[in-house]
């Protein structure tokens, strides 16, 4: 994969102007941009997942939700649909994409939707559910909406600005998309982080705008759709890890007992029917644990009481105050 995307560089170029246009021409006015008398926030990254978008979301509507009303729009990434697609009691994680299903799944008193077309989603979520906040997960490359604030991810591990443009890296854009931020949060970091590596950081990306530090904080037990077990039971025993997300690393290591089986697929993988059926002969012996993601399109599908994920959490490591009261004083200012 690395000699291929060697090969690929020069591609890169090509990219880097296609992309470089595009946002010109939006900031031009050339391209329109719509805008919405209500607030409206973008969750995204510059580079291609794994930054931690899910969790970040699910913190501000813990935030904001005893408060205001709130709606939550998305792509729906790889789901089976197309078009506006509301969360309700029927529609399932394929039809809605295992994020949205989750968020849906963890709050079911806000309004969650897919639609690719994000105006046609805001027009609808808007007449439907008359939000006074919409989130708008993985959005920051979303130019034609214009959102009133943007937050924007990058991990700790893997910084946008030590990042090259695809093939090559992983940037959806080039760095200089950081000027749309307001805010720029570093997740997944080390608990333990130096004031002198967090400064480091701040120098690489080189903005004028607040830097948060945030780490992954894992929840004291897995679940079931039956029962719960204590992580630290978990850890000792010999079971099955699977991940379908984008960077499983720190899942894995957290839970690996070392005579763990690992599985590992690509990031929001349908699972066939021969891998279903490979992975109920797996849990009649093991315990198989997964992600909260892979947990969405895996239940019902595999043994219900030997299937269990692990719930994670955005975690500030300092400043968390600061954060939260730049984010809701700017929402009251629009409410």
């Amino acid at each position: 994969m690395v000699f291929l995307r060697k090969l690929l560089f020069p591609l890169g170029g090509f990219y880097w102007l296609i992309t470089f246009i595009r946002n010109w021409l939006y900031d031009l006015g050339i391209f329109t941009s719509k805008s919405y008398d209500l607030p409206i926030i973008a969750i995204g990254n510059l580079s291609a997942g794994g930054t931690g978008k899910t969790p970040q979301t699910e913190y501000i509507i813990r935030l904001l939700k005893d408060t205001y009303k709130i709606a939550v729009l998305s792509r729906g990434y790889k789901r089976s649909t197309k078009g506006f697609v509301s969360a309700n009691d029927i529609v399932s994680a394929a039809e809605l994409g295992d994020e949205s299903y989750q968020i849906h799944t963890k709050f079911k008193d806000i309004a969650v939707a897919v639609c690719e077309d994000r105006q046609i989603g805001i027009e609808n979520l808007i007449s439907n559910s008359n939000p006074d906040i919409i989130l708008l997960d993985d959005a920051f490359q979303h130019r034609k909406v214009k959102a009133g604030f943007y937050i924007l991810l990058t991990a700790y591990d893997d910084l946008f600005s030590d990042d090259f443009i695809l093939p090559y890296g992983n940037l959806r854009e080039s760095a200089i998309g950081k000027k749309r931020a307001n805010i720029i949060v570093v997740t997944k970091c080390p608990q333990n982080i130096t004031e002198k590596n967090k400064d480091k950081v701040k120098l690489k990306l080189n903005v004028s705008v607040p830097v948060f530090f945030t780490s992954i904080d894992y929840d004291t037990n897995v679940y079931s759709s039956l029962n719960s077990i204590e992580v630290s039971e978990i850890k000792t025993i010999e079971k099955v890890i699977l991940c379908g997300i984008a960077k499983p690393k720190y899942f894995i290591d957290y839970l690996n007992s070392g005579n763990d089986k690992v599985m590992i697929y690509p990031d929001h993988h349908n699972f066939s029917e021969v891998e279903i059926l490979e992975l109920n002969e797996l849990s009649k012996d093991k315990i198989i644990v997964t992600t909260e993601k892979d947990f969405m399109r895996l239940n019902g599908k595999i043994n219900g009481s030997n299937l269990f994920y692990l719930p994670i959490q955005t975690k500030f490591i300092s400043e968390k105050e600061k954060f939260d009261s730049t984010l809701t004083s700017w929402v009251k200012k629009l409410n």
